[in-house]
């Protein structure tokens, strides 16, 4: 009968250390699994963006730092003239902008107008018209993102 309890209790004991022994192995070989899905990150100068012809008015110039804005989350950069106008339009996720460099005024369908310098910020909601101008006499930089897909709507299909 003692005999039979000790090999109760090496078998389980047996049974204990190689299931210990099984999930640690388990835990190394997920622990050096390659991440193929990992991105790199990007550091750039301003100096170094060079801005491609954009398919907006040709007073804009848009650079897309990061993302995909017809897919998912995005951001980029933007370059306007003096008195370059954007039209009204909208995208079909919210965009925020930083006002890096010049004055712009933007303005929303239901808001007022407002002129915002470097450092302004404005948050435009999912497919809510939008506008804005390069105002002043110096050329405007203009960070902005995307939450989501933002692909752009406009709104006269004349423009």
């Amino acid at each position: 009968m003692t005999r039979f309890h000790v090999g109760i209790r090496c078998a389980r004991t047996i049974c204990l250390c190689s299931t210990i022994v099984s999930l640690l192995f388990v835990v190394t070989l997920t622990a050096q699994a390659p991440n193929t899905g990992a991105k790199s990150g990007i550091v750039r100068q301003l100096s170094e963006v060079r801005f491609p012809a954009g398919e907006g008015p040709d007073c804009l110039q848009f650079f897309l730092e990061n993302g995909d804005m017809k897919t998912g989350p995005s951001t980029a950069i933007m370059k306007a003239k003096p008195n370059c106008v954007v039209p009204p339009h909208y995208h079909s996720a919210e965009e925020q902008l930083i006002i890096v460099k010049g004055n712009v005024s933007t303005g929303m369908e239901g808001m007022q107008d407002s002129v915002l310098g470097p450092g302004g910020f404005a948050m435009m909601p999912s497919k809510q018209p939008h506008w804005f101008t390069c105002s002043g006499k110096e050329e405007c930089l203009i960070f902005a993102s995307a939450r989501s897909g933002a692909a752009r709507r406009r709104l006269n299909p004349l423009l």
